[in-house]
């Protein structure tokens, strides 16, 4: 869990309010700092239609969410203690109705929905967010190419049945032999199926029920292109009888 905390004197700060039930979004509503999380969730209720027992209340900066309040009775200034962050309600936002008759649904059509000032799409374009700044766009989408480069690249330099040197974060360093190149079913991208010298893997050169080659239990193991590197690396040498 992460707080944001800034430094001001306003007992008070101002926040938008979005929800998971709808595009509407309240702008700049004003709450005391020394609120508790489960009086701010009352005041929600009566602002989004959610159901302060069973809301989740999220706190975003921008288009990225940076805490989440879990604790009723922590006060709203150590979840957020700046102005212009949003809080995002999430409920399932239940509805009532005591006639069986139909009811017809509202709906906007895309011309009237665009028209709106209040809708998240209209936040999202007045503040160049996420898919409405171009710039950002075009680097994510030049960082996609040039990773589906880079494994296209490594892809092709894994030959089956040769040496390599896999690196894993959180896992040690392991050698083993190519026995597979390419993709999974059921998974998307691309891997390389390596046999391992030691039983530091994950399978026997299975996945999924179906098998892409066989090695004994523990001995194999799928990973991206990006982690392997292709060398002469022969099995390491863990004799240890002439140690003295």
């Amino acid at each position: 869990m992460s707080a944001i905390i800034e430094t001001g004197k306003s007992d008070f700060i101002k926040v938008n309010v979005s929800n998971s039930h709808n595009d509407a979004v309240a702008f700049e509503v004003k709450f005391p700092k020394d609120l508790t999380v489960a009086q701010l969730k009352s005041k929600l209720e009566i602002l989004t239609g959610g159901c302060a027992g069973t809301m989740k209340v999220q706190v975003f900066k921008g288009d990225t969410c940076v805490s989440t309040m879990d604790n009723n009775d922590a006060q709203l200034g150590y979840y957020a203690n700046s102005d212009g962050l949003r809080l995002h309600v999430i409920d399932s936002f239940a509805t009532f109705s005591f006639d069986s008759a139909p009811v017809e649904k509202f709906e906007l059509s895309k011309d009237q929905y665009e028209q709106r000032t209040d809708s998240v799409r209209n936040y999202l374009k007045m503040n160049r967010m996420g898919k409405y700044n171009d710039e950002e766009m075009q680097q994510a989408e030049e960082k996609k190419r040039l990773q589906a480069e880079e494994i296209q690249k490594r892809a092709e330099l894994c030959v089956l049945d040769g040496r390599c040197e896999v690196t894993v974060p959180g896992n040690p360093t392991r050698r083993g032999t190519i026995r597979y190149n390419g993709p999974l079913e059921g998974k998307s991208g691309h891997f390389i199926g390596v046999e391992y010298d030691e039983p530091l893997g994950k399978n026997n050169g299975s996945f999924g029920g179906k098998a892409y080659f066989s090695c004994a239990p523990n001995y194999g193991g799928f990973v991206s292109p990006l982690s392997v590197t292709v060398g002469d690396f022969p099995p390491e040498d863990f004799n240890i009888d002439d140690e003295l």
